[in-house]
C-alpha cells in the first residue's frame, strides 16, 4: 500500500533528490523543454509549478523563495522576467509531459517534459494572417461570380415554374394532356 507517501524518493537520498530536481528545473526554464525519465518529470512537475505559480507576482519574497529552491541566479531572473510574462494568465497547468518511448541502454520509460505556452505546435489558433496588398474589389467581384453561376445552376434544375398569369384549370389541361402523350 501507499499511503502517506506522497514523495517520489527516485532512488536518491534528501539532498541529492533536491539538488537534481533544483538542476533540472534551471534547465527546464533556460530551454524550455527537457529530456528525461517518466518518473523524474513527475516529479519535476510537482517542483516547478508551485515556483512558476510564485513568479506570478513579483516580490522580493517570491524571489528569494524561487531562489532558494532553483539556486540559479540566471534562472530565477529569466523566471521572472520572460516566463511570468507569458504564464500571468494561466490559472495553472504551466508544464506538459509528453512520453517519448523507451531509452535504448536500459529500457526506461522516456519523456519530454515543456513549458506549455513555448510550445509552437499546440499554438494553432494564434497564426498570424497573411497580410496582402489586393484591393477589397477583386473579392466582392468573385463573390458576385460565385452567386451568379449558383442562380444559373438553380434555374436550369428547377421545373418550370407556373406563372401567376395562366388560370389554374389550364394548367391541369397542360399536366393532363402531358401525361397522355
Amino acid at each position: 500500500m501507499r499511503h502517506g507517501k506522497k514523495v517520489m524518493h527516485l532512488g536518491r537520498k534528501t539532498a541529492h533528490r533536491k539538488s537534481m530536481l533544483s538542476n533540472m528545473a534551471c534547465s527546464l526554464i533556460e530551454h524550455k523543454r527537457i529530456n528525461t525519465t517518466v518518473t523524474k518529470a513527475k516529479a519535476l512537475k510537482q517542483f516547478v509549478e508551485p515556483i512558476i505559480t510564485k513568479a506570478k507576482s513579483d516580490t522580493t519574497h517570491n524571489r528569494r523563495l524561487a531562489f532558494s529552491s532553483l539556486r540559479d541566479k540566471n534562472a530565477v531572473s529569466e523566471l521572472f522576467r520572460d516566463i511570468a510574462s507569458k504564464v500571468g494568465d494561466r490559472p495553472g497547468g504551466y508544464t506538459r509531459i509528453i512520453k517519448l518511448g523507451n531509452r535504448l541502454g536500459d529500457n526506461a520509460d522516456m519523456a519530454m517534459i515543456e513549458l506549455v505556452d513555448y510550445n509552437d505546435v499546440y499554438k494553432a489558433d494564434e497564426k498570424e494572417k497573411k497580410k496582402t496588398r489586393r484591393r477589397g474589389g477583386k473579392v466582392k467581384a468573385k463573390a458576385e461570380k460565385a452567386t451568379a453561376a449558383t442562380e444559373e445552376v438553380v434555374e436550369k434544375e428547377a421545373p418550370e415554374a407556373i406563372s401567376e398569369d395562366t388560370p389554374a384549370s389550364e394548367t391541369k389541361k397542360e399536366e393532363g394532356s402531358e401525361d397522355a402523350k
